[in-house]
């Protein structure tokens, strides 16, 4: 168990908020008690070194080629994209932007899912329920209606296509598909989580935020397949681990803070640099209202598995949390092999933290637009 000192905990049961945030979470002490079978991951198969990245961004962005630093800080070795480089050194329209996101992210999906069934002891026509999310590219009909049409799933399939969470899709994501597994005892929910994020790299945007974003971010995918363990019972059916409770928090007027805005060839990316600044003003009151609701304090944690957004941001968890960095090794290592992969990122974090064979109740979390926070207890 952890003995760093815990945040400071308000005493009432729902606390008021007086800056305009928004609260959300499961007010009800009773635990979700929804069991993980399996998680996989994936990326696309074109690897390249923080340094390649480097040296392409000065050919792309010579005039911001004199800010290399943020390519150096990153705490990046390798990233994963599904284009070969020389895709991205051309000008490319929504439309070619489009039809690579949909070929690639069913591609990574196809793969999760598949493991992810495999791992958890079913077949892909047991699934009940699939939640699909993404923020990095439109596809209409959904993701999850062209994964259909790839893979062996029933016609009658349940499907719920989510847009627009960000980085913190991965976490809030989980919540809503832990929610139906629960809501419907016996269902097989399959969570899958896909960005592919060097799709969002404007050559002609020289603006500071696409250059750090070109320094932070990479492809990859991840699939949970989720369950309610009151009807484990007579199949093989087993848990990695259980999500006890979710939550999220909302700040009003925020939306600069990080998202996108569209352009005439793409998403342009929103990304404020005062960030770091930010939580660390504000994150403390978000976290503590959800704590506080779950009947816990930051002792009662034995990991922390948060989305890597970049070395700052793992730099001011640690900061506003007291955590030592032994206690943020899963993301800092995920970080190191894959960059940032928005939403997909923090399943990867989990999923190296179920591999190390680690025990416990963990708290999970990410950030995304809007601003929002989401968190997750997980008992592994």
């Amino acid at each position: 168990m952890l003995t760093r000192p815990a945040l400071g905990l308000r005493s009432q049961a729902y606390p008021v908020e007086t800056t305009g945030e928004v609260v959300t979470a499961n007010h009800s002490r009773a635990a979700l008690d929804v069991g993980i079978a399996s998680i996989a991951t994936a990326v696309p198969k074109n690897r390249i070194s923080q340094q390649e990245v480097t040296e392409r961004a000065r050919r792309i962005f010579p005039r911001l080629a004199a800010r290399g630093a943020p390519y150096f800080n990153t705490g990046i070795d390798t990233r994963y994209s599904c284009e070969r480089p020389d895709w991205y050194h051309r000008d490319r329209s929504w439309e070619e932007r489009t039809a690579a996101f949909s070929k690639h992210a069913v591609d990574l999906l196809a793969d999760v899912a598949r493991k992810a069934t495999k791992r958890a002891g079913l077949e892909l026509h047991d699934i009940d329920t699939i939640v699909v999310n993404t923020i990095t590219g439109l596809a209409i009909p959904s993701l999850d209606a062209l994964l259909i049409n790839r893979l062996d799933f029933r016609e009658d399939v349940q499907r719920l296509p989510i847009f627009g969470f960000g980085c913190g899709g991965g976490v809030a994501g989980l919540s809503r598909a832990a929610q139906l597994a629960r809501a419907i005892p016996g269902t097989n929910v399959l969570f899958l989580s896909v960005d592919l994020c060097s799709l969002c790299l404007r050559t002609q945007d020289e603006s500071v935020a696409m250059f750090v974003a070109t320094a932070l971010f990479g492809d990859g995918a991840a699939g949970v397949v989720l369950r309610h363990p009151s009807h484990f019972g007579n199949n093989t059916f087993s848990t990695r681990a259980s999500i006890a409770a979710t939550g999220e928090h909302f700040w009003r007027a925020t939306e600069h803070v990080m998202g996108w805005d569209a352009k005439d060839d793409g998403f342009g990316v929103v990304l404020s640099p005062d960030l770091t600044a930010f939580l660390r003003e504000r994150l403390e009151t978000a976290l503590d209202g959800f704590l506080v609701r779950q009947g816990l304090t930051l002792q009662d944690f034995d990991g922390f598995l948060f989305h890597p957004g970049g070395c700052k941001v793992l730099e001011c968890l640690a900061e506003v949390m007291n955590l030592r960095p032994a206690d943020l090794a899963h993301s800092w290592a995920v970080l190191k092999d894959y960059g940032n992969m928005s939403s997909a990122t923090a399943l990867f974090v989990l999923e190296r933290a179920l591999a190390s064979g680690v025990k416990g109740r963990h708290l999970l979390g990410a950030f995304g637009p809007g601003f929002s926070a989401y968190f997750a207890v997980l008992d592994l």
